[in-house]
């Protein structure tokens, strides 16, 4: 199942990424893909602040890892952009496993650390731009279909 949801401004990101972040669970994986400039970490910062968190997120594009833990946000979170991994055995080397455990994660550039789409519960979210805004090409897995309709 695909559903193509319209994101004409910032306020429409806003709204998908508070669907989102309302049933985001522990173990879930949302992977944003894109090309640069897309939006993905921009929706990623409207998960994190959806999630309760209220200081300046960062881009972890250096860092790679960003870990964000309760009572900050809802339930514990790692925000990872994996742009700068040339091999997918980079993401075992980083510890992304111990980071993982009793975590859910928003992945910036999933295809680099092997991809996740797989794994029942990720949400895959192509993000691409139009003339006028951008769209999300949304792809929930087996553990996310049940948690709602998107529309």
């Amino acid at each position: 199942m695909t559903i193509a949801i319209a994101l004409p401004d910032l306020a429409a990101s806003e709204a998908l990424a508070r669907t989102i972040a309302e049933r985001l669970r522990p173990g879930d994986v949302v992977a944003l893909e894109g090309t640069l400039g897309a939006g993905k970490t921009t929706l990623a910062r409207a998960i994190v602040a959806a999630l309760g968190y209220e200081g300046e997120v960062p881009s972890p594009s250096f860092a790679i890892v960003e870990v964000y833990d309760p009572p900050l946000v809802r339930l514990p979170l790692v925000h990872a952009d994996f742009y700068r991994l040339d091999d997918p055995a980079e993401a075992e080397e980083i510890g992304l496993d111990d980071y993982r455990q009793g975590a859910a994660m928003l992945a910036e550039w999933p295809e680099h650390a092997g991809g996740f789409g797989h794994e029942p519960n990720c949400l895959t979210i192509r993000l691409e731009m139009l003339e006028k805004g951008r769209v999300a090409i949304v792809e929930p897995g087996k553990g996310w279909l049940e948690r709602g309709p998107w529309t």
